[in-house]
């Protein structure tokens, strides 16, 4: 009987998984293709996805300095919602949402997803305020969600303590139709629908600089040589500012530190998502038992993606208030992602100063949510040259004024 070792047996169920054998190969870049995106987490592939499914443009290369989603995609709380405040938020963010609930048979892949429902607690007067705003804009965007009392609260998620010593909850914002997917699964489907269509996904390809002529991009130079394209698409999260200069033009972001981090497994004893702005603490239980705990982004910009123990306090402490229950708990892991943020903390998908060089940056805490309407308005705007998913975020707005204030609903970290 052949014996397998334990890497033999991974690569194996890899391909098996995956039909993509690519994953351990990366192929050699062709000479010339009609587009190009640099990142393959969540958002790059969901773009060439889009690309190819919804406007046959399929000669693509996918370029990924590390490996296949081993950036934001994944490390954030996988969490999906929509009840954002401003009208072009709320269609983008509604739009991924209505797509993850098919994904899995789009792609025909199990991405895990568990519209298990939101719940966003007011713990203050002014955050009721906000949440019933938020409702009834809501409302009239069509994106279901209501405001609820704290017995319903309770009703949802009966380990919570409404009577916290610093801020009683209030009520919170409810979407039923939120929830969580698995975060690896999604970066995985998307990569192997990108690959049957004949696409490349090439990992260990860093991207060294970006190549123009007479104002626009003829390709880009990597440490696997120079690779031609027509179009270039740019999203890599907290690297954006990086790439962005290499190209010749800058943005208007900064990057911090997300951290994050899972209690060891426990019995079933929470089945929604609950988020808490105030105290700045959010949790979840995954389908291992595992809580999945994250709080507010760093006070300070840096690229780290390790966790740090005061942050990890912070948000720990908050939410034993609000969960007594977890104050036992042992932590099993911990870690963090780079961020990119805006100043009116909403995202950026636009043309740039080079001519068919586009970006896609910004997300900020809140891009695992948006990957399947990120990935669907950029791939519109890179083919056509203008999507009305996207009409809202482009650059100009910041000399323009015309801003989309997200900080009170993009989150606890915004």
């Amino acid at each position: 009987m052949k014996r397998y070792s334990a890497f033999a047996v991974a690569k194996e169920a890899l391909k098996y998984h995956m039909g993509w054998e690519r994953a351990w190969a990366s192929p050699e870049p062709k000479k010339k293709y009609d587009a190009i995106i640099i990142g393959a987490g969540g958002h790059g592939l969901a773009t060439a996805y889009y690309l190819g499914k919804n406007h046959g443009i399929r000669n693509v290369a996918i370029l990924e300095k590390g490996w296949l989603g081993g950036g934001n995609t994944g490390r954030n709380t996988t969490i999906i919602r929509s009840n954002y405040l401003q009208d072009a938020s709320a269609a983008m963010y509604e739009k991924s949402r209505s797509l993850y609930e098919t994904l899995s048979q789009d792609l025909n892949y199990n991405i895990m997803f568990s519209p298990r429902g939101v719940i966003m607690l007011a713990q203050t007067q002014h955050e009721v305020r906000g949440y019933e705003r938020t409702a009834h804009a809501n409302a009239l965007q069509g994106v279901k969600t209501e405001f609820i009392s704290p017995s319903r609260v309770k009703e949802l998620c009966p380990i919570i303590n409404l009577e916290g010593p610093r801020y009683p909850v209030l009520g919170g914002l409810w979407q039923a139709r939120a929830g969580t997917a698995r975060h690896d699964a999604v970066a995985w489907g998307y990569a192997r629908a990108c690959s049957a269509m004949g696409m490349d996904v090439i990992q260990k390809c860093e991207v060294t600089g970006i190549r123009s002529e007479g104002g626009k991009v003829t390709g880009v130079s990597t440490n696997r040589g120079d690779i031609a394209c027509d179009k270039l698409g740019i999203v890599v999260a907290g690297h954006s500012g990086h790439l962005a200069d290499m190209a010749g033009f800058r943005l208007p972001i900064e990057s911090v530190a997300l951290q994050a981090l899972v209690s060891e497994p426990i019995k079933p004893c929470m089945d929604v998502v609950v988020m808490a702005n105030t105290v700045h603490g959010y949790m979840s239980q995954s389908d291992k038992g595992e809580m999945v705990i994250g709080g507010g982004a760093d006070g300070y910009n840096n690229y780290t993606q390790r966790g740090s123990f005061h942050h990890i306090e912070e948000t720990v402490r908050a939410l034993i208030e609000t969960f007594p229950m977890i104050s036992r708990l042992k932590m099993l892991r911990q870690w963090g992602g780079i961020v990119d943020m805006t100043g009116d903390r909403s995202p950026i998908l636009s043309k740039t100063p080079v001519d068919n060089v586009f970006i896609n940056c910004g997300w900020g805490t809140g891009g695992f949510k948006a990957i399947p309407g990120s990935g669907w308005g950029f791939a519109e705007l890179m083919a056509k040259g203008y999507s009305p998913l996207t009409a809202e975020f482009g650059l100009e707005r910041f000399y323009e004024g015309r801003f989309i204030d997200e900080s009170v609903a993009a989150g606890v970290a915004h």
